[in-house]
């Protein structure tokens, strides 16, 4: 197979991998879009407890002091008619006292009553509310979730028919090839082919050396990037592009080695030049 087929193959599995991936992505990602709203009705449930919690409190108050108000009515009655039958000052005064606080205790537990009958009555609203909000709630998650699985099922077959068309292209590819492509279009925003132009790639934008763009430019083989490991194909600069680097100048790529060597050596005498004269 010709190379200008393979780069060819290689741009068609790019794009069939590109969207292979995003779709995986999103069916990865789209069930987290109903953890806001869960979390959400959570909080409602834990809050519809809670006020539930208080109604039952607030419920067993109200018959206490339902009962203290029927026994403190029932000992002012009972005193009241002992009245009739009282034949000194003294069981006067102390019959009196005792009708006197009696009254004051049944005042009291009437108004701890009526205020254990609103709280009541406030928390049976609230918890109504809390219900009606549950239930929209669990009603709007349902079919999120229902429309979620829909649009999940559609981003699987459309992955079904991208690896139809991905095993398509397979037989003309290298599966080592393939692998290490497919992994470069993951890591590489799926971006995996590039032009080599002036000298540079078209990827990473380094300036590579010209023995090795002369390799990518014969088109012999597949080249990956030494820098960004894309596949590189060669295309031409445009006029006067290529003037700003000279082919002699720019060496093989273990000549980069040789240079930050160089620098190394140069920074190191300097320093034992700066030690002496600091010693002198």
């Amino acid at each position: 197979m010709a190379m200008d087929e393979v780069f060819e193959n290689l741009r068609k599995l790019q794009d069939i991998l590109s969207e292979k991936i995003t779709l995986e992505q999103d069916i990865q990602e789209i069930p987290k879009l109903l953890v806001t709203q869960e979390e959400l009705l959570a909080r409602l449930k834990k809050s519809f407890i809670e006020k539930n919690q208080d109604y039952e409190k607030a419920k067993v108050a109200e018959n206490e002091f339902r009962n203290l108000l029927i026994n403190a009515e029932s000992e002012r009655e009972k005193a009241e008619k002992n009245m009739d039958v009282i034949n000194t000052q003294r069981e006067y005064e102390a019959l009196d006292k005792e009708i006197h606080d009696s009254a004051e205790k049944e005042q009291q537990y009437r108004k701890d009553l009526q205020r254990e009958e609103r709280l009541l009555a406030d928390l049976d609203e609230q918890m109504k509310q809390s219900t009606a909000l549950i239930e929209q709630q669990e009603a709007e998650l349902a079919e999120r979730r229902s429309g979620i699985e829909v649009e999940i099922s559609e981003k699987k077959a459309r992955i079904e028919e991208l690896a139809k068309e991905e095993e398509a292209l397979n037989p003309d590819l290298d599966s080592e090839v393939h692998f290490k492509f497919e992994r470069i279009i993951r890591n590489k925003m799926g971006q995996g082919i590039v032009a080599i132009r002036g000298g540079v790639c078209m990827g990473c934008h380094m300036i590579l050396p010209a023995q090795f763009a002369n390799t990518v430019r014969q088109g012999e083989e597949i080249v990956f990037c030494p820098y960004c490991s894309r596949v590189l194909f060669y295309e031409e600069a445009e006029q006067g592009e290529e003037e700003f680097f000279d082919n002699d100048d720019s060496g093989s790529l273990a000549d980069l080695d040789d240079m930050e060597e160089d620098d190394y050596d140069e920074d190191e005498e300097e320093e034992e030049k700066v030690g002496s004269d600091f010693e002198d």
